[in-house]
């Protein structure tokens, strides 16, 4: 068969199975509500030409790919550098190490890239030991680097498909873009609030300020029910209860999406399940299936539900479904369970394979076996050669069907497809008033007291925190301030801040108020007689505390996960 009739026959097979299998018109279309505007992106009006919908435009363009480019579709690694073409000696010797390249946009043209992901991480980011590099800085160097490897994208044969560029930009203690972007409180913070249009409306402000930076696709929101103490989960999870953390992930699937950014819900499924790390180890996962579908599966099938055009996959041992395989590699839970029960007809994209229960094959062999899995996407191989590599020769010698690739890459470029077609917004919307406004209303409704008072603190008022939380302090200091109450260096009524990794050794015995900034469970242990919690230390969690403790707010925020020994709330609304 030649080249070209080989080409047409792949496309009409592909673009049949979709049709076949509704992924065109599946659940992961988004859906119009009466808050959130379906996406421009979203499929096309019966009116319009057949060839405008993403599905087939995508069956048709993968027909025309090369072996080469097929594969190199299926690859997102990240790069180090924080420009495209220009980067410094250190970054240059990373990415020679990573991918045998100066640049990430040789890396992009040399090994046919579907995506790249940007990376960063901060002090109280648990998943910081899994970034090799960070190349996120400010809004405008984001922008010209996105803008450089979309220029380098546009020159292959898949350019007709806009880039995919995404990022971890959860909010809370996993949030790679910090400075001059509107920072919301995190996803537990939102679980306090209880209030899915709240939610919603916070991740549209973060999602059009993704977009303006060049960025269409966020690893987020976390889906996780923390069932367990997990840190590696923690805040980042909308709570311990499936039936208020479902509504959340769908509000902030409908937010991301409604800018034209796609939704990765994570980590399936479910990490929240496990205290254990899969950053280092392979948690297991020891409930039934029958507590799997009854507490870990209902926010993903509301994720799905909402329309989230992907689901990130784990390095989970679920051994109520496939025993000794990980997740991300095992059929039964991708293909049998995400696919075939829960309904998903997205991309499956797989977590981080630079991550320990991933190495334990090699770059090349993992990326096929993720692939024969169900996912479709590869996310940082730690060795971008090597998987390259590695699929190319399992394509040529049938352990890689290339049904399954064609399959792969179609629904990766249906995603892209659908992405399309949208300006992104100017830098200069970024951080503004109405997304400030819409992370405050978030954060104030947050607010929670778990014991005492539940109206103004008596001044003056003085902030103490547990070590290194210096530019919290300062925050709190100035909303308590603007909202007129009287803040000494030491003496009054004492506010003892603690947050993320503290523990009873950091909290304070004189203090009148003890404040959780991240998971709540450290104030059992408190003596405070007030204890409060705002599961964030944002700009917008400070001015929300500030305003109760102002008596300028009442606190209506419940605790969505349980405390030892305290109530949700002792403030009723």
């Amino acid at each position: 068969m030649s080249i070209s009739s080989r080409r047409s026959a792949v496309a009409l097979a592909a673009l049949t199975a979709l049709l076949a299998s509704g992924c065109s018109d599946g659940p992961d279309r988004p859906r119009p509500t009466p808050s959130s505007p379906a996406p421009s992106s979203a499929a096309p009006a019966p009116s319009d030409p057949p060839a405008a919908d993403p599905a087939v435009r995508a069956a048709a363009l993968a027909g025309t790919l090369s072996d080469e480019d097929l594969v190199g579709q299926v690859l997102m690694p990240y790069a180090y550098g924080s420009s495209a073409t220009e980067v410094s000696a250190g970054s240059a010797a990373g990415n020679r190490a990573l991918a045998g390249v100066d640049t990430p946009a040789e890396m992009v043209a040399k090994y046919r890239l579907g995506g790249v992901i940007l990376v960063g991480f901060s002090a109280d980011d648990p998943t910081s030991g899994n970034q090799a590099t960070t190349n996120v800085d400010n809004p405008r160097q984001v922008r010209a680097l996105t803008d450089g490897l979309r220029a380098a994208a546009g020159k292959l044969p898949a350019g007709a498909a806009p880039f995919l560029i995404g990022t971890d930009q959860e909010h809370g203690v996993v949030t790679r873009i910090t400075d001059g972007v509107t920072l919301l409180p995190s996803p537990l913070a939102a679980g306090a609030a209880g209030n899915p249009a709240l939610t919603e409306a916070a991740w549209r402000a973060a999602g059009a300020e993704l977009a303006a930076m060049g960025i269409n696709l966020d690893f987020a929101p976390v889906a996780d029910v923390l069932a367990t103490r997990s840190t590696v989960i923690g805040s980042r999870s909308f709570g311990a209860n499936p039936a208020t953390a479902s509504p959340q992930v769908a509000g902030a699937v409908r937010g991301l999406q409604a800018e034209g950014v796609g939704a990765a819900v994570k980590h399936f499924p479910g990490h929240g399940l496990s205290a254990e790390d899969s950053h280092t180890e392979l948690p297991v996962i020891k409930q039934s299936r029958a507590e799997l579908d009854r507490l870990a599966f209902p926010p993903f099938r509301a994720g799905i539900g909402a329309g989230a055009m992907a689901v990130m996959s784990a390095h989970l041992d679920v051994k109520a479904v496939d025993p000794g395989t990980p997740a991300t590699f095992s059929r039964k839970l991708l293909t049998d369970v995400l696919r075939g029960q829960l309904g998903f007809q997205g991309v499956v994209i797989t977590d981080g394979m630079n991550m320990a229960p991933a190495k334990k094959w090699s770059p090349g062999e993992a990326a096929v076996r993720a692939l024969n899995a169900g996912n479709d996407l590869i996310l940082m191989p730690p060795n971008v050669n090597q998987a390259y590599d590695g699929l190319r020769a399992a394509l040529k010698d049938g352990s890689l069907p290339r049904a399954r690739l064609v399959e792969a890459v179609t629904r990766v470029l249906t995603m892209k497809f659908r992405l399309a077609g949208r300006d992104a917004p100017a830098l200069s919307t970024l951080d503004g008033t109405a997304h400030r406004k819409a992370a405050d209303d978030l954060a104030a409704a947050a607010v929670t007291v778990l014991r005492g008072t539940c109206g103004a603190v008596k001044g003056p008022v003085s902030v103490t925190s547990s070590g290194g939380r210096e530019r919290t302090r300062k925050l709190l200091t100035e909303a308590l301030t603007a909202a007129g109450v009287k803040v000494v260096p030491s003496g009054g009524t004492v506010v003892h801040l603690v947050g993320y990794g503290d523990g009873a050794k950091d909290l304070s015995a004189g203090a009148a108020v003890t404040v959780a900034m991240d998971t709540p469970y450290v104030l059992s242990g408190a003596k405070s007689p007030t204890l409060m919690a705002t599961y964030s230390s944002t700009r917008a969690s400070m001015t929300g505390l500030a305003a109760v403790l102002a008596g300028k707010a009442r606190p209506a925020g419940r605790s969505p996960v349980p405390v030892s020994g305290l109530p949700a709330t002792t403030c009723r609304t």
